[in-house]
C-alpha cells in the first residue's frame, strides 16, 4: 500500500496587505493561487482595518488563507513587518492586492531567485490592464542629477533618455534581466534572512519609499537587486490611495526622506532646494491657469497651489 505524500514543507511566504479593496484583493488571491503550481507557499493577508468587508470576504473565500484583521489600520511597512517577523519560509513574497499574477510568474520568480543568489532581493515586470508596461516595477536610486533632471523638466521632456531620465530607466521596456537598485513593494521576492537582518521596513515611511529603503540598505551589505521579465504580474498602481495631491506629498515627503538617510550630509541642502525648485517652477507655470475657462486647467492649478502650500510638510520628510 502506497503512502500518502507528506505535505510539503512551504518555501515561500506570500504577505498580502490589503485596505478598502475587497474585490481587487479577491481577485489577487485567486490569481495567485490558479497561477502559482511548482512552489510550495503559504499566504497571509494582513487587513488593515478595510470598511468594506475584506476580512470578511477574504475568509469565506480563501479559507486557506492566514488571515489577519486589524482593528486599526498601521500602514503599509507596519503590516509587512508585523507577519514578517514570525516568517520561517527561506522567502518572503510581498504582492500588492491591485495585481493580478500572471501564469507561471512566481514559480519563475523563484527560480530566478536560486539562479542569482547574490542578488538578494528580485522582482519582475508589471504591465496594465490593457497589456502595456507598467515601468513601476523597479527604479533607479534618487541622485542629485536626477533630482535636477526632475525639477528642471527634463526627465519629462526627455522621457526616452536613460541619461536625462535616470530614475525610470528611460524607454528600458523591462524586458531583459537587470540589477536595478529598487524593486518596488508590489511584487517584491526577498531572502527572510537578508529581511530579518534589515530589520524589514523602517517604519518611519508609514506610505511610500519603504521599498527604496530596504534594498538602499541591501546594497550595503553587498547585494544587488535584479529584475526577470520572465515574470510578469498585472498592477493597477495606487488602487487604494486615490487622493492626487495627497498622494504627492507623501511621495515628495518619502523623497525627502531618502535623500535625508541614504545622502552624504553636504549634498542633502542641495537636494531639498532642487525639490523645492520643483514645486515653485510648476507652480509659478500654472498660476495664469486659475482663471481659465476650461475645469482641466483651473483643476492643475488647485492642484499645484495645494503641493506648494503642503511644502514646508513634504520637506521636512518622514
Amino acid at each position: 500500500m502506497t503512502e500518502p505524500d507528506a505535505p510539503q514543507t512551504p518555501e515561500l511566504t506570500v504577505i498580502v496587505v490589503s485596505y478598502n479593496t475587497r474585490a481587487l484583493t479577491l481577485r489577487a488571491l485567486e490569481t495567485l493561487f490558479e497561477a502559482t503550481r511548482e512552489t510550495t507557499f503559504r499566504c497571509v493577508v494582513y487587513d488593515n482595518a478595510s470598511e468594506d468587508g475584506s476580512a470578511e470576504a477574504i475568509a469565506e473565500a480563501f479559507p486557506q488563507v492566514e488571515l489577519i484583521a486589524a482593528a486599526e489600520n498601521i500602514g503599509f511597512a507596519a503590516a509587512n513587518n508585523a507577519v514578517a517577523e514570525r516568517v520561517t519560509t527561506p522567502y518572503i513574497l510581498l504582492l500588492n492586492p491591485d495585481t493580478e499574477v500572471f501564469d507561471g510568474a512566481v514559480d519563475r520568480l523563484m527560480s530566478f531567485a536560486r539562479a542569482e543568489p547574490q542578488a538578494g532581493i528580485w522582482g519582475g515586470r508589471t504591465v496594465f490592464p490593457d497589456g502595456s508596461l507598467n515601468i513601476a516595477s523597479c527604479w533607479n536610486r534618487i541622485t542629485l542629477w536626477s533630482v535636477f533632471c526632475r525639477a528642471s523638466g527634463l526627465s519629462s521632456i526627455l522621457r526616452g533618455s536613460e541619461v536625462f531620465n535616470p530614475e525610470a530607466f528611460g524607454s528600458w521596456p523591462r524586458d531583459t534581466v537587470r540589477e536595478v537598485d529598487i524593486v518596488v513593494g508590489c511584487f517584491l521576492l526577498i531572502r527572510t534572512d537578508l529581511w530579518h537582518r534589515l530589520g524589514g521596513f523602517d517604519l518611519k515611511y508609514f506610505m511610500y519609499g519603504e521599498e527604496s529603503d530596504l534594498c538602499l540598505r541591501a546594497a550595503r551589505d553587498g547585494f544587488r537587486p535584479m529584475i526577470t521579465p520572465d515574470a510578469e504580474i498585472m498592477h493597477l498602481v495606487g488602487a487604494s490611495f486615490s487622493a492626487n495631491e495627497r498622494k504627492v506629498v507623501l511621495v515628495m515627503k518619502a523623497r525627502a526622506t531618502l535623500i535625508r538617510d541614504h545622502w552624504p550630509g553636504w549634498k542633502v541642502p542641495l537636494g531639498l532646494g532642487l525639490m523645492w525648485f520643483w514645486a515653485a517652477l510648476r507652480r509659478v507655470m500654472t498660476w495664469p491657469l486659475a482663471v481659465s475657462p476650461r475645469d482641466r486647467h483651473r483643476a492643475l492649478a488647485a492642484r499645484w497651489r495645494s503641493i506648494w502650500a503642503a511644502r514646508r510638510d513634504w520637506l521636512s520628510g518622514y
